[in-house]
């Protein structure tokens, strides 16, 4: 969640309620975002931190003994019933519980190793091997470990390795009262396999597939640009008083062109839905797999084997290597604050993030843009010709003396007019602090002064340590103790800014059945993060380019042909596929504070009387849109049909809710009864919804999976071209949701051994997924494989196609 929790937001909006009208508008009528924080802050009073303070004990974030052992065992149930990567996460959630070098965190990565040599992850499972030596695991159970060891080592090639723990284990066998006699057959049989496996074995495995490799390649930019860090050099920065800064294309761009490759400054995992836990054993240790079970909380890469935080059990790496430098960046500040950081919100926890980040520059440098901002009378950017003058002037923290060749040619630039991806940029993204309101900034204002006040518990080390400064450590302390204000008002901007800059890090999840063969996936948000590259771009409903991200760097291409000249276009969220023109105009208005005028709007405003055909009804008579607001005509001149709007919102509410019913059929296996309810729900949908209706859509997606589960593929096929035209009504035949569509429809084809089908749609989704993602894509390299196994096939006699 981006903000505080319910109950702080209640809590803070009731306070301010219960102010002095003076004082609301003392804060209202503040110039500054310095005065804002003062005034906020001294506000904050003990009963508030306590009040804070009891929600943040809601959450479990520190380590806690006996979860270890209830996690183990809740991960070997799991493991029994052949559930390996289930039992993985709880031996993960076990991990992150235990204490170093304790028994406890020995006996979970064990555990953990034993799951993910089954899941066929055998360079992970060793790292486990490892780490539970290292954590002293117990003498007594070392054989059977060392055996899986061997095991990893054979199937990975490395047969000198694997050789001398055969040998080791061998010489310890020679003493046959360190064994028990029922376990001593099995283990000398064993040893006896994989001896014969190593004879067997001649070359070793390549572990790190070519292919990723050349997905990687694939995301450098051919030639940077030397005026924007991660942009390309066919794109410049311009500036204008109306529109603020753009990006422009310098020549012709080809759909698929890599115009920006960036790596977030700061970027904060989304927690999802973490509830506070409540009193009883049964929900104060949740089971339930979040994204931060599974991704990294430094570089979000997924990993099946996470390395925990020796002081908490919230972060939690994908490895070592990331432990160490999220304590050193910013962890070693965060880690006694976790409970309090969930309560108060990602962009609070962006915030601070951001703040500690900027240590990592120099802190003379750092500390001046602040001060600057401190003294600063104006926040908002003018729309004024005087644009870049007043800009440096505000946040550079300069004189006015300097001369004006001294000051950046557009704000965010250096002085030598190069836009770099540095906190000097993050310092100069707009925090709009008018446009909030006052409720608003009260509370984002009072959060940070409650961070704050830990901080300053804490000694503000978190905030000094580590700095880059020509001054000694000594003297830059206390200078710095004495201007805590000064990094709340910067953390106030930042929680600000978010709003309207904050970069929704998503990444493709494949949902459904781990059994399907034919794979779904779905786009989830997996964190939130600050390019201030990427925060260049202006928006459009109908955007040229399209965003997707790697861990945490994000990359931009053009989805289009772009002309030399045009602006380089991104979609903030309100697509013209996914919503009306007025519900995307009052979004952006209330979060980005704009009115759009995108081309796709002025059209869509024409358009608007007929609503949109993925939400139009039809009439039943004879099958045309039907228009109107309260009462829907048809629009055919010769038919005289008429409904009632609310009459049919209820029809289709009804077969939207027995949809939902025959989803969760499929899911439960039940396919025949499925199939049933959902043919029963397509002779409705054509009675009154419109052909490229999104239910439609649904229910002919539905559909193909039931039959592709059946192995009936060419019902599948044929349901899922259905689908396939409705996506493309909705959001046109080179969109990524039409990339993802078209892969589904070639796993059927190939399934169904359809070869001429399969590889002509193969090639159509290649086309589509090249352009949004280039070739670092799971999807494109799946669609690879397929082809090279097609082509590779004998020739069949002709036949019925799928």
């Amino acid at each position: 969640m981006d903000l505080p929790v319910d109950e702080w937001k209640s809590y803070v909006l009731q306070k301010w309620s219960l102010l002095p009208k003076s004082i609301q508008v003392t804060i209202c009528t503040a110039e500054t975002l310095s005065d804002i924080f003062l005034h906020s802050s001294s506000l904050l009073q003990p009963e508030d931190e306590m009040f804070l303070k009891k929600l943040s004990r809601g959450y479990l974030v520190g380590k806690d003994p006996g979860a270890p052992l209830f996690y183990r065992e809740e991960g070997n149930k799991k493991f029994q019933e052949k559930d390996y990567m289930g039992a993985t996460v709880l031996y993960t959630k076990g991990v992150s519980h235990s204490r170093p070098n304790t028994d406890d965190i020995s006996l979970c990565y064990a555990n953990r190793s034993a799951a993910l040599f089954r899941l066929g992850q055998y360079e992970t499972c060793l790292k486990d091997i490892t780490r539970a030596q290292m954590h002293g695991y117990p003498e007594r159970l070392q054989l059977k470990m060392m055996l899986r060891k061997a095991e990893c080592l054979v199937t990975l090639g490395k047969l000198q390795e694997a050789s001398q723990i055969i040998s080791d284990l061998e010489s310890h066998f020679t003493d046959r009262q360190t064994v028990a006699a029922s376990q001593f057959q099995i283990l000398q049989s064993t040893l006896c396999r994989l001896k014969r496996k190593v004879q067997e074995k001649d070359n070793p495995t390549e572990t790190f597939p070519a292919a990723l490799t050349t997905g990687f390649e694939d995301m450098n930019l051919r030639e940077e640009n030397e005026q924007i860090s991660c942009a390309s050099s066919s794109v410049t920065l311009c500036t204008n008083p109306l529109k603020g800064r753009s990006l422009i294309a310098t020549k012709d761009i080809l759909p698929g062109e890599l115009l920006v490759r960036e790596e977030a400054f700061v970027s904060v995992l989304n927690p999802g839905e973490t509830p506070p836990r409540h009193d009883g054993l049964e929900s104060k240790w949740d089971t339930r797999v979040t994204n931060g079970d599974l991704y990294c909380h430094r570089c979000l890469k997924h990993t099946v084997a996470m390395v925990p935080c020796d002081g908490c059990s919230y972060a939690k790496y994908c490895s070592q290597e990331c432990v160490q430098q999220a304590w050193d960046l910013y962890h070693s500040a965060e880690c006694s604050l976790g409970g309090l950081l969930l309560t108060l919100g990602v962009f609070c926890h962006t915030a601070l993030r951001a703040t500690l980040l900027a240590r990592c520059e120099d802190v003379g440098n750092v500390t001046r843009k602040l001060c600057g901002e401190i003294s600063n009378r104006d926040i908002c950017l003018p729309k004024s010709k005087n644009q870049v003058q007043t800009v440096s002037h505000d946040l550079g923290g300069e004189s006015e003396k300097n001369s004006k060749t001294d000051e950046p040619p557009v704000s965010g630039c250096d002085i030598n007019g190069k836009y770099e991806s540095n906190y000097n940029a993050v310092l100069h993204l707009l925090p709009h602090t008018r446009n909030h309101s006052p409720e608003h900034k009260f509370l984002c204002a009072l959060s940070v002064a409650a961070l704050c006040r830990q901080l300053e518990a804490a000694g503000l080390q978190t905030l000094t340590t580590n700095l880059k400064s020509s001054q000694p450590k000594a003297a830059v302390v206390p200078a710095m103790c004495q201007e805590l204000h000064i990094w709340g008002v910067a953390m106030l901007r930042h929680m600000l800014q978010l709003q309207c800059n904050a970069q929704a890090i998503t990444t493709i999840q494949q949902t459904g059945s781990k059994e399907n063969i034919v794979t779904d996936s779905t786009q989830v948000r997996l964190a939130t993060g600050l390019f201030p590259v990427v925060s260049l771009l202006n928006h459009s409903c109908s955007p040229n380019t399209s965003v997707s991200f790697v861990s945490t760097v994000a990359t931009v291409r053009a989805s289009q042909q772009i002309g030399k000249g045009q602006e380089i276009l991104h979609c903030y969220g309100p697509h013209e596929s996914r919503m009306g023109v007025a519900e995307r105009q009052q979004k952006l208005r209330s979060q980005y504070f704009f009115d759009c005028d995108c081309l796709a709007c002025q059209n869509g405003k024409r358009r608007a009387a007929a609503g949109p055909r993925w939400e139009a009804f039809c009439c039943h008579r004879c099958g045309e849109l039907m228009q109107g607001d309260d009462v829907l005509n048809c629009g055919s001149a010769s038919c005289t049909e008429s409904a009632s709007r609310d009459r049919l919102v209820s029809r289709l509410q009804d077969l939207q809710q027995r949809v939902g019913k025959a989803q969760k059929l499929l899911r439960n296996g039940k396919v025949e009864r499925a199939i049933q309810l959902l043919s029963g729900c397509q002779r409705d949908a054509e009675s009154f919804l419109s052909a490229e209706h999104s239910l439609v859509g649904e229910i002919e997606d539905a559909l193909a999976q039931a039959y592709a589960a059946l192995g009936d593929w060419h019902k599948s096929a044929a349901h899922l071209q259905k689908s396939l035209r409705v996506v493309e009504v909705r959001h046109g035949p080179a969109s990524v949701e039409m990339g993802h569509e078209l892969f589904k429809l070639a796993q059927i084809f190939f399934n169904g051994f359809a070869i001429p089908e399969a590889l002509n749609t193969i090639q159509k989704a290649e086309k589509v997924l090249l352009v949004h993602y280039g070739r670092g894509n799971d999807e494109l390299q799946e669609l690879q494989k397929m082809k090279s196994c097609l082509l590779d096939l004998p020739p069949v006699p002709e036949g019925p196609a799928v």
